[in-house]
């Protein structure tokens, strides 16, 4: 969602739509998360309480990546008047958006999300929230199209791998050839001739 991103984009490819890519969005929102906790620790330690300690990356998770055993002690914090279990409730409730069939439909659910955010969300959450509504035309257009840039993401990562794992190369040339190696999907059969 960065202008300078949405400006290239658009002076070079102005028939594209941009669709903003939902794990983006989730990595906003699990930061603003991260940002209510570690204020509200902050305040509770200043108050002798330690119920947040050693809880950060419980609130990272989504519900699915939660061990068993560590959910018994995640389920307790969630029970408590807590404004991080809040903000983790709102992120975890915008991943419902994305299973909306239609267009219309997630716009609506999307404005009740943001009404409960600007009414009960911490500043970090109501931040992500104006974001999110200034792009909204863009993030709806995942409606029409279905697409988002997990594979370009595994991709980089990939070649980010590669790029740490060789300790720099000598010259681009043999850059090129390790990742078009292991991301070129090459047939690396040999294949003999029949006589």
């Amino acid at each position: 969602m960065w202008e300078a991103f949405m400006k290239s984009t658009r002076a070079n490819v102005p028939q594209a739509l941009i669709v903003h890519d939902r794990f983006h969005i989730a990595g906003y929102l699990t930061k603003a998360v991260n940002q209510v906790r570690s204020r509200e620790h902050r305040k509770l330690l200043a108050a002798g309480d330690e119920t947040l300690t050693g809880s950060k990356f419980l609130w990272l998770f989504s519900v699915e990546n939660i061990t068993e055993e560590r959910w018994m002690h995640f389920e307790q914090l969630l029970k408590m008047d807590l404004k991080c279990a809040e903000a983790w409730a709102m992120k975890e409730s915008m991943r419902h958006f994305w299973d909306y069939k239609y267009e219309g439909n997630a716009r609506k659910f999307f404005t009740k999300w943001l009404n409960w955010v600007n009414e009960h969300g911490e500043e970090s959450m109501k931040k992500v929230g104006r974001m999110i509504e200034s792009h909204l035309p863009e993030v709806l257009y995942y409606f029409r199209h279905r697409i988002t840039n997990a594979v370009s993401e595994g991709l980089n990562s990939k070649i980010q791998a590669i790029k740490s794992m060789a300790r720099g190369f000598r010259g681009f040339k043999n850059y090129r050839v390790r990742i078009l190696f292991f991301c070129g999907k090459l047939d690396m059969a040999i294949s003999h001739p029949t006589h």
